[in-house]
This record gives C-alpha cells, structure tokens and sequence, in this order.
C-alpha cells in the first residue's frame, strides 16, 4: 500500500463500525480522510456472534451514509420489549403505543461492518492508511476500542470499574418464533444479579435469537463447559421456556463487563490535535444495549461540530473539540449513571431489596410519563 498523502486533514486510528461510519460522515463534507486499513481475519477465527439494539436515531445516521440494510430478515424491527423482574414484576413497551415502527432494530456486527465497507469502496474521499504508516495529519480520531493503544501512547487516563461479571453471548434458535419482541430477565434464582437478554433475529418470521447473558466470570466458565444440549437447557429454564425448546446454534463467548470513562476525550500532541470517540472514550453496562449507539452517537455529534465550526477555526481547533466532548460527556451521563445504578441494585440480596425491585418495576409500568419517558430514552430520542 502506498504511503498515506501529506495533505490529509483527519486521520481516523480504527477500523470498527464507529470509524467506518465517521468516515463516511466526514467525507460527506469534503474533508481528506485517512481510515486505518482494514485488519485480515486469522485463519480459523470464531465468528463474530455480537448484534446490536439500534436506535432510531442510529439507524438514521447509517442510512444516511448507504450502510444500513434494507433486509428485514438482516436487520430486524423489535415491536415490543419485555422486561421481567422481582416476585413477577414485569415492565412493557410497545412501538405502536409509542407511536413508532419499532422500539430498535437487532442487526448482526457482521453485517453491519460489510455494509459499511461497501459504502467505503464508493467513497474516494477517503484513503485507506497501512499499519505503522499513520500520517501526522492535524486532528487524529481515536476510535480502537476499550484497549486502545493510541489512547495509552497519549497518557490519557481510562478509568475502568469492573462489575465482576461477564457477558456471554451465544445464537439459540427457539421452537416458537419470537414475534419481534426483545426479553430480558433480571435473575436471581442460580447467582444474584444475572441478566439475560434475547434478541429476535432473521426478520419478523425468525425463530432465532441473540443471548446476551450477564453472569459472574465463574457462572460465565460453568455455562461455556457445559455441552450445548445443557446450555441449551440451562437457558430455556432461565427464561421459563418463554419461547420453548431451545437449540445453540453458534459458538459461545464471554469478555469482562466494566463501566470506563476516559478523563479526557481531547487534546493536543505539538501542533496536532486528537480526540476520542466509541468504546475508546466510554464504556457502560450492556443492561440497555447502548454501548454502539452511544458511540454512534459520539460519531454523529463531532460531525457536526465540525459541520458547523465557524470559517476561520481548523478542525484541529482545541474549543471546537472541547465543545464535541462536553457535549457527549453530558449527553451520555444520564444513561450512564442510570444503568450502573439499576445494575448495582439487581445485585443486592435480601427480602427488602427484593420487594423494592418488583414495587419499583411495577411502578414504571403503571406510570404513564416516565415510562413513556424511559422508552424515549432507549430509542435514542
């Protein structure tokens, strides 16, 4: 590959759908982008077995920029969502009551990344920058995930709070279609504090879902040694067979789940200027799937920063980058305090703690404003 061009005005350190989409965005409005390469799959690597709960808001940005997937059967309407607590509170949500055509849409990382790698291939603004070629343009975007080396290099400080759990995710396909509505189960029967999510996939017709399951790293071992029968099994009771006999259809992963900020999300290296953005910046709890939406979000916010910087400030201007990272450190810390909060009080044990779980389920539910409230929220609204 050929050395990347002097002229650049942005480099973006990341190639994840986070640095894809603000890519394409940043093209849009005639800036030089240069996008690290695209890393090669090593021979026999397990598939990637994530999915995504996209917001409106989301999936308006990608369309925008040609990368969302007009299948239905790829890029799934969740029409409801299920949540079931303490002493058999439930909380409900439905997209017709709340006057949209789905709550979000579940859509496999695979697929999302080759949409986005299409829309690349029609983009010459943008040039595709080989390993250990990054160039010294002015304003660099870090975008490389929770372990970002880049962010390490620059000294900034990532600070990371363990919840002592796992997630563990897995495909099932299920005896009875899903109806496109999302699950979640607040457990508390085989450790305290579990959460277990299913996600329709395949279109409206599916029968399979995506399992998100939060356990402690220990329950995360027990449930991957098991065969996949008794997985299978394990799960289908964990949900009490909401959507009956239960077949594991993929391989199973894990990884630490941790709530992390970085301090600064902007800065400058001698003449240049860098800023953070996605996982690189912030992590939260996956209790409302949020995690890629926020950093979509991250994304949609500095391009228009930058859209809108007045005509004599660069992009590597340090007030307009200061203006990106207050105005997404504030727009994420409602969401961010609330779900290690919720996350924190499904741990508690105790008869007390347990009647204030189903009081408080029950009471959202029958609220009227703040549950209407809530699922704004989780729409990205």
């Amino acid at each position: 590959m050929a050395s990347p061009s002097p002229a650049l005005d942005i480099f973006i350190s990341g190639d994840g759908i986070v640095g894809r989409s603000l890519a394409l965005l940043l093209a849009r409005e005639k800036l030089r982008v240069g996008l690290s390469a695209a890393q090669p799959v090593p021979p026999g690597a397990p598939a990637d077995i994530r999915a995504y709960a996209l917001t409106p808001a989301s999936r308006a940005l990608l369309e925008s920029i040609r990368a969302w997937p007009e299948d239905e059967t790829l890029a799934t309407p969740v029409l409801a969502m299920q949540v079931h607590g303490d002493e058999g509170s439930e909380l409900n949500f439905s997209a017709a009551l709340h006057g949209t055509p789905a709550l979000n849409w579940i859509v496999d990382a695979p697929v999302l990344e080759e949409g986005l790698a299409t829309a690349l291939r029609y983009q010459p603004q943008i040039e595709r920058v080989a390993h250990g070629q990054e160039p010294n343009a002015p304003l660099t975007v870090v975008c490389e995930g929770r372990a970002s080396a880049t962010r390490a290099a620059l000294g900034v400080d990532y600070e990371m709070a363990p919840y002592a759990q796992h997630a563990l995710a897995a495909r099932v396909r299920c005896e009875q279609p899903h109806g496109q509505v999302a699950r979640q189960w607040f457990l508390r029967e085989a450790s305290a504090g579990e959460v277990l999510a299913l996600l329709p996939l395949g279109g409206p017709q599916g029968d399979t879902v995506a399992v998100v399951w939060s356990v402690s790293p220990q329950r995360a071992a027990f449930l991957q040694d098991l065969t996949p029968k008794a997985y299978a099994e394990a799960l289908a009771l964990a949900c009490g067979h909401a959507l009956g006999a239960m077949q594991l259809v993929s391989e199973r992963r894990a990884w630490p789940l941790v709530r992390a900020q970085a301090r600064h999300w902007s800065g400058r290296t001698g003449q240049d200027a860098w800023v953070l953005a996605g996982d690189a910046a912030h992590a939260v709890h996956p209790l409302a799937g949020q995690g890629l939406n926020l950093g979509l979000a991250d994304v949609a916010e500095l391009a228009r920063v930058l859209r809108k910087r007045e005509d004599w400030r660069g992009v590597a201007d340090p007030k307009l980058l200061r203006r990106y990272e207050r105005a997404r450190k504030a727009g994420m810390l409602p969401l961010d305090l609330g779900m290690d909060a919720l996350q924190r009080l499904y741990t508690r044990e105790g008869p007390f703690w347990n009647q204030l779980r189903a009081w408080g389920l029950r009471g959202v539910e029958h609220s009227g404003w703040l549950k209407h409230w809530l699922a704004r929220q989780a729409m990205g609204a």
